[in-house]
């Protein structure tokens, strides 16, 4: 059996190498071969991991943050051969990491691949690429770009919060519309945001029905409203009551359609995507993660 351990020197702290010996000492009993890639610059976590998938690896280990994992999940997910996947959650949210209960301290995460216990998991499809966890549009997405590393270092998730909240202030709506399941939705919006985890952005109670592998997307579509308005939807989202606000737009469906006359990016697992229009759909149980052996109830 071989692995590929695929690592982001710059996530961690720049702890990453550390991090990677540790690794070695875990899987020596369970891997003949194992193999390091260490990424230089942006695409290489996914050619690494579809190398691995046309090289008939057993597993590969994601060391990174949730770009990182986004990277892996694009050189996995098209492949015939996909190795199963186990993440070191190295970055600013790790949303996907929380999703699925994985330890947020790295030795902690490392020590559940002694155990080898898997799940499968869905994962999205949006036009021609893959993603992990979220898909948003709006002026809160479009805010998150202006992040900045020194920001996410210092605040952590609350930075996206706080340039989110700048957004709202300015009073930018855009005007979609969303075909699924259910039918159609046409409108303004601050935020049409879909998950396919419970985590975003850090927040673990924004969707808390969702499941890792229940096979539909949790879509929410927070329409264009004024400031106070906006104030009481905070409790909802603490509470993870959100879908029940009648400010909300709230809808689950295995595909989405979303398209707009303005030209709009799409934030794709934190990162700037494709401009719209985009059509998205889920791949049930699509690839086989490592888990802790016990989850959270």
């Amino acid at each position: 059996m071989k692995t590929m351990i695929i690592l982001n020197p710059s996530s961690g702290k720049e702890k990453a190498e550390e991090y990677a010996e540790k690794i070695d000492v875990t899987l020596r009993n369970k891997y003949k071969d194992i193999q390091f890639r260490t990424t230089a610059k942006e695409g290489d976590a996914a050619a690494f991991a579809a190398e691995a998938s046309v090289s008939f690896f057993d597993a590969v280990i994601a060391m990174g943050g949730d770009g990182t994992i986004n990277e892996v999940i694009n050189g996995l997910a098209d492949q015939a051969h996909r190795p199963k996947l186990g993440i070191i959650p190295l970055g600013t949210v790790n949303d996907f990491a929380r999703a699925l209960h994985i330890p947020l301290e790295p030795y902690e995460a490392i020590s559940i691949l002694e155990h080898q216990n898997l799940r499968p998991v869905d994962i999205g499809k949006v036009n021609e690429s893959y993603f992990a966890n979220v898909l948003a549009v709006g002026a809160i997405a479009e805010a998150s770009y202006k992040v900045s590393t020194d920001q996410k270092t210092k605040l952590g998730p609350l930075a996206y919060f706080i340039e989110g909240a700048k957004s709202f202030l300015n009073g930018n709506a855009i005007t979609i519309s969303v075909e699924h399941e259910g039918g159609k939705w046409e409108g303004e919006t601050f935020l049409l945001l879909t998950a396919l985890t419970n985590s975003v952005g850090g927040f673990e109670a924004l969707a808390p029905e969702a499941d890792v592998n229940d096979g539909v997307f949790h879509t929410f579509i927070i329409k264009k409203l004024s400031i106070p308005k906006i104030a009481t939807l905070i409790p909802s989202l603490l509470k993870g009551e959100l879908a029940e606000s009648k400010d909300i737009e709230y809808f689950r469906s295995s595909y989405l359609t979303v398209a707009s006359d303005q030209e709009h990016v799409v934030n794709v697992d934190g990162e700037e995507g494709e401009s719209l229009p985009f059509c998205a759909k889920v791949l049930r149980g699509h690839l086989d993660v490592f888990v802790p052996t016990t989850r959270k109830a």
